[in-house]
């Protein structure tokens, strides 16, 4: 059973987790790109804002081959000479760990990954600065495509564990959320100690300002979901809703902020959609970062239960992996309903951990 107490923490009901014990589960990591990261400042999620665009392909890469093969310098966060590793690493281990199957969706990535993937963009779109107000070019074929996807995995599958890589990922969120009516200012998470707020703010005021959706703020329902995403979001917020829309069967949304931007894109287009057969799966770092509010996000939406992993990286002698608890990276890849996973198919986090120690070496 689920240690609730020291490794997991459930806000809302852990019923669909108490359901899902043992069940055989499906890990999908949708990958894609945003040139919002190219913004000096803005993201920490690659070695420099130059390398952000591989971050997604690279994360992929190093889960499938060990490896990278897109370019020489892995994805990791740098903040004053000190690093931590991509959350791909808790991914891996996990998803080594448990050997459940799993797949990557390319809603739209600049760099391709060498791997296998299926894409479900358009003429190798991918996302754009949302400054210019025009961020992604079809977010409706990105979803209808998706929608088939996840109608095809319910038919083998019990459950589906969804993650996400994508630089900038918190802006375009708070992009979304924006435009949707919601109150995200000051809420969404990132991936360094410093929260650039004002900076997210301000990119974000600029592209709903190109895009002629100012006047949503504040009203929610008025904007069309589509038109949010094109005008300030990012490719994967549709591919991923797409999937959850498309199938029948539950899902862990793997990750913080921008799957909360996810489900008020669901929200939005089905207005009662059922979230009780949805649930959040994160870490410890998102949901503790003084600095965000996932949960106040949450609420604005709906009845939407939220599950915490630990995963004790006090007790790591990785100084990379340490340097999560000092605010870097928290969230990524999937990394927090990975682990979720994995303790639900009976690992202690004690397992989880020393196989993250390992694959980090």
């Amino acid at each position: 059973m689920i240690n609730i107490s020291e490794s997991l923490k459930s806000y809302g009901s852990d019923k669909l987790l108490r359901e899902l014990l043992d069940k055989k589960p499906f890990f999908i990591c949708t990958i894609a790109t945003s040139s919002t990261a190219n913004i000096p400042g803005i993201s920490g999620a690659g070695a420099s804002p130059e390398l952000m665009e591989y971050t997604p392909a690279g994360d992929v890469e190093l889960i499938i081959h060990g490896e990278l093969r897109c370019c020489d310098i892995p994805p990791q966060t740098i903040v004053d000479g000190a690093s931590a590793p991509t959350p791909a690493i808790l991914t891996k281990a996990s998803l080594e760990l448990t050997d459940v199957p799993f797949m990557v969706i390319d809603a739209g990535s600049k760099i391709k990954p060498d791997v296998p993937y299926i894409t479900v963009s358009e003429d190798n779109e991918y996302g754009h600065d949302i400054r210019t107000g025009y961020a992604v070019a079809n977010p409706k074929k990105i979803f209808e495509n998706s929608k088939i996807i996840g109608r095809e995995l319910s038919k083998n599958n019990d459950y589906l564990v969804i993650g996400e890589s994508i630089p900038a990922g918190t802006t375009t969120a708070l992009g979304t959320l924006t435009a949707l009516g919601y109150n995200a200012e000051f809420k969404v998470s990132g991936s360094m100690p410093e929260n650039p707020h004002n900076l997210k703010k301000d990119t974000v005021m600029e592209g709903l300002t190109n895009a002629d959706l100012l006047d949503g703020i504040g009203n929610i329902g008025k904007i069309n979901p589509f038109d949010a995403v094109s005008g300030v979001g990012d490719p994967m917020i549709p591919a991923v809703a797409g999937l959850v829309l498309g199938s029948d069967i539950p899902i862990i949304l793997a990750g913080g902020t921008q799957m909360a931007a996810v489900c008020g894109f669901i929200k939005a287009i089905s207005t009662d959609f059922d979230f009780s057969r949805i649930c959040i799966g994160t870490t410890s770092f998102v949901a503790n970062d003084e600095t965000s509010d996932l949960f106040n996000i949450v609420n604005q939406i709906g009845e939407i239960n939220v599950n915490v992993v630990n995963p004790q990286f006090e007790k790591s002698t990785n100084e990379g992996l340490k340097n999560y608890l000092k605010g870097f990276v928290k969230e990524g890849v999937g990394a927090g309903g990975a682990m979720l996973m994995a303790l639900m198919l009976g690992y202690s986090i004690d397992e989880i951990r020393e196989k993250i120690e390992e694959v980090a070496k």
